[in-house]
This record gives C-alpha cells, structure tokens and sequence, in this order.
C-alpha cells in the first residue's frame, strides 16, 4: 500500500510537475545562464543515482538467479515492491539526466529554451509513463496476486517429499508480502487414520511447512479420493 502511494506521489506528481514546467517554458520563454552549473549538478546527480542502480541491480540479480529469470523479468514479478521502486526509480532519474543534459546541451548551442522545455516534458511523459506501470503491479498484488507458477512447483515438490503426504490435488499460493505467501491446498495423507488423528497429522503438516521463512500461514484439508494429483 505505501509502496503505492509513493508510486502516485513521486512519479505523477513529478511528471506533472515537470510538463507543467515544459509547458511554461514554451509558451513564456526565458533565457538561461550558467551553464556550467547545470552540468555539474547533472554529473553530481547522475553519479549518486547511478551507484543506487547499481546496488538495486546488485540485489536483484542474486534475487533473480535462483529463480532463473532474467532481470527485468525478475524487476516486474517479483513480490518486493521497494526492490521494484528503487529501480524504477533509478533507472528513470539516470534517463532523465541524459535527457536533460542533452536538452540544456541544446539550449547552450542554439540559444534557444525550446529544446530544454521539450526535455522537461519528455522527462515529465517518462515519469507518468512509470507511475503507470509501478501503480499497476502494486495495485495487482492488493488484490490476491498468485505467486509465480515456478514457486508454486517448488511448493508442490516440497509437500510431495514429506512423507506424510502421498498425493497433493490442490494448492494455492497467495502473495501477502514481500516474498511472502500464504498456502491453502488439499493433500491425501499416507496410512489410514481415523478422523481425530487426521486433525492433528493436518495441524501438524501444516506446522512443519510453515517453518519456511517464506511462508507466512498455511491451511490444508483431506482430498477427495477420485481427485487429480497435482504434478510438480
């Protein structure tokens, strides 16, 4: 949820923010001095955004290889969404310091203010373009997102090798957190016990798979005997 409004506060309001400021400049043009100063704060800026990309893509990445995605991919599925705005959030800044250095290039050489208003509504564009995309994928995850399929195979995998469990025929994985899922399902348990004893086999399954960390409460009931079994 805050990671929401942080997408509609800082992307939307700084996309406003920004064409509001192109806009002006177009229709009330005002010439520009000091230069120099513009690009130094530009290489300033674009040196600190860059090492937090990086350390964004550092973390990523290593959240990225177990599961076998590739970044992006990674960056758009997965659960964390601070990891997601972080990148975002970098990844515009450094696009538009490039914009906005080669706007203010433009004006230095031209003389004129149109090329640096164009950039200011570019960066403006790019911004609701992310605020887009950021509200979109959190709003998802508000409204009982499933977790990837591959982590679900795991799961699957994970209840199969437990040797209570002899045939899993439903499960479900919802994402209530970063890297967080809440796990309902249907397993056959092995033997043939009586309806007491199953209780408290079930209360003790459902323990067990909850010591995953990532794993945040798990409810497990019997399957029907002529139920499919689940393939991991």
């Amino acid at each position: 949820m805050w990671s929401l409004f942080a997408a509609l506060g800082l992307f939307v309001a700084g996309a406003a923010v920004s064409v509001t400021r192109g806009v002006q400049e177009l229709i009330h043009p005002q010439p520009a001095e000091h230069f120099l100063l513009g690009y130094v704060v530009l290489a300033v800026s674009f040196v600190l955004e860059g090492i937090s990309f990086l350390q964004s893509v550092r973390q990523a990445r290593s959240e990225a290889r177990p599961l076998q995605r590739d970044l992006i991919e990674h960056v758009m599925a997965t659960s964390d969404p601070t990891l997601r705005a972080v990148f975002a959030e970098d990844s515009a800044a450094l696009t538009g310091l490039v914009i906005a250095a080669a706007a203010l290039a433009a004006h230095q050489l031209t003389g004129s203010p149109v090329p640096d208003a164009i950039g200011s509504i570019l960066v403006g564009v790019m911004l609701g373009v992310v605020a887009v995309v950021l509200i979109n994928l959190n709003r998802r995850f508000l409204v009982g997102e499933e977790a990837d399929p591959r982590v679900r195979s795991a799961a699957i995998r994970a209840l199969l090798e437990m040797p209570e469990v002899d045939r899993v025929t439903y499960l479900r994985l919802e994402v209530i957190g970063p890297r967080m899922v809440f796990v309902t399902g249907d397993v056959d348990l092995a033997g043939d016990d009586t309806e007491s004893h199953v209780a408290v086999r079930l209360r003790a399954l459902e323990a067990k798979f909850c010591t995953s960390p990532a794993v945040a409460g798990a409810v497990l009931s019997l399957s029907a005997p002529d139920e499919p079994a689940l393939q991991a």
